[in-house]
């Protein structure tokens, strides 16, 4: 079996493309947690995430997934004193 799919862009008007569909998907039935947290550098927004993801890693298990959601500075007399990166993490809960 294939589905069709057309789409269209500025650069292609029309165009399509046929895809196959396996016969059988099986998934895992999971249950994902997701949570905000923020983390805060002196360096720079990608350590200010690094800082947030091992600090989550301390006190949860099974870290699949984190989405920078915001960046942003911390000021003080018009000087960056601080980069925050805003993450949403989500883990697994136990089966």
């Amino acid at each position: 079996m294939k589905i069709t799919i057309w789409y269209y862009s500025k650069y292609f008007p029309s165009t399509e493309r046929s895809f196959p569909i396996p016969k059988e998907v099986t998934m895992d039935a999971s249950v994902y947690k997701v949570i905000e947290v923020v983390g805060m550098s002196e360096k720079s927004w990608e350590d200010a995430a690094k800082i947030a993801i091992q600090k989550v890693d301390k006190s949860l298990r099974d870290i699949r997934i984190a989405e920078v959601v915001d960046m942003d500075m911390r000021l003080e007399d018009n000087r960056i004193v601080a980069y925050r990166t805003r993450l949403k993490v989500s883990f697994k809960f136990d089966d």
